[in-house]
């Protein structure tokens, strides 16, 4: 699906604070609003340091050197501001555990991930899945079970985006020929700043339906 962004003003994230976290769905905070725009990646791919970067806060999600650590999932209270009007609009960032660690306990890791999958399939207050993929490996066989996951359990109200992270460690050559390969997902560098303030008006487009589809 193709997302075209119709306006040109700048859209700005003002705030961002964490607000609970929760074992699974049926813990999931009560809410009768479709505002939540999920985080999902594997290990080492640079979610929370993502997310830090997109609301310039840098201990809003905690970096684990340690893959799996976080097995809960974790709410924000995100404030975005149209500096046209000064409207602003506050959303839900959700950062969902990492999927695929090795060096998890297989007990364990079953209904870890069950827990995801019921998540993704069932919480409707979703808008967004955000999947994040590490651009110097774009074809691993975990990430395209994710994206056709998604692509079968995707509501008629919610909508996919791919951003490929650490965009910074491609030379402009690997850097055009995954942009051919992927028109329609989004390059980012949290470290370098890169693609942040695009992938926040993206972000805040579909949010607000401002968006054009083919």
């Amino acid at each position: 699906m193709t997302r075209k962004m119709i306006k040109n003003n700048m859209i700005d994230i003002v705030d961002a604070k964490f607000i609970t976290s929760a074992p699974n769905v049926a813990s999931a905070p009560e809410s009768e609003v479709q505002n939540e725009v999920v985080f999902m990646a594997r290990s080492n791919v640079g979610k929370s340091s993502l997310l830090n970067a997109l609301t310039n806060h840098k201990g809003l999600a905690k970096v684990s050197s340690t893959p799996g650590k976080t097995k809960l999932i974790n709410y924000f209270d995100v404030t975005f501001m149209d500096r046209e009007n000064s409207e602003k609009s506050i959303v839900k960032f959700v950062d969902l555990p990492g999927f695929g660690y090795a060096k998890v306990a297989k007990s364990v890791k079953h209904g870890w991930e069950k827990n995801l999958t019921d998540y993704i399939s069932q919480r409707e207050q979703i808008k967004l899945f955000i999947h994040l993929i590490d651009c110097r490996h774009p074809h691993l066989d975990i990430d395209t079970d994710v994206n056709d996951f998604l692509q079968n359990n995707c509501g008629e109200s919610q909508y996919i985006l791919q951003i490929f992270t650490k965009i910074d460690k491609l030379n402009q050559k690997e850097q055009s020929a995954l942009r051919r390969e992927f028109p329609h997902a989004m390059m980012v560098s949290s470290s370098k700043k890169r693609g942040m303030q695009k992938a926040i008006k993206v972000i805040y487009d579909i949010l607000h339906e401002k968006i054009d589809e083919d």
